[in-house]
């Protein structure tokens, strides 16, 4: 097998990291990685900005990507069938395109940024190559996230945050 294409310097997650344990919303991730663990995830991640009321992906757009949040905060909105606007926030220490990333499916939201953020982006093809050189590490991201999602499902304020 290959060795994978791991950049020389990875960028570091120290402060995603942070955000996750210091998160307090209800449908935040837990930490399940130790930093060694931590450290090989982050060759497979990158690094995304976004400026205040910068769209992150829109509804109906078939993308697989999943966005770790490190800071700030991002709007998830949608009209339902009886045009109702839906809305939920997701801060820092969570996940959006949860709902792409596992369906194979387009969008179910709009995603905003709220305030200017940091995310961390884990693109299809990414996580295949994680899943492929790291599988036990990728199982434990999937559950990870799986969590979150089963979290929001089950809050009924929150379910419009399933992306």
């Amino acid at each position: 097998m290959n060795a994978p294409h791991l950049p020389k310097n990875p960028p570091t997650l120290q402060g995603l990291v942070q955000a996750i344990e210091q998160a307090q919303a209800e449908d935040s991730l837990s930490n399940p990685f130790s930093a060694t663990q931590w450290e090989t995830l982050s060759a497979y991640l990158q690094p995304h900005t976004l400026a205040a009321s910068q769209i992150l992906f829109t509804k109906g757009v078939l993308d697989r990507t999943l966005y770790l949040v490190e800071s700030g905060n991002l709007s998830v909105h949608y009209e339902d069938e009886k045009q109702r606007l839906r809305m939920a926030v997701v801060g820092p220490g969570s996940v959006v395109g949860e709902g792409g990333f596992f369906s194979h499916r387009p969008r179910s939201a709009t995603v905003q940024a709220a305030a200017p953020s940091r995310l961390w982006a884990l693109p299809a093809l990414r996580f295949t190559e994680l899943s492929n050189r790291q599988p036990a590490l990728a199982l434990a991201l999937c559950m990870a996230v799986g969590a979150v999602v089963s979290k929001r499902l089950v809050d009924r304020r929150r379910r419009v945050a399933a992306t």
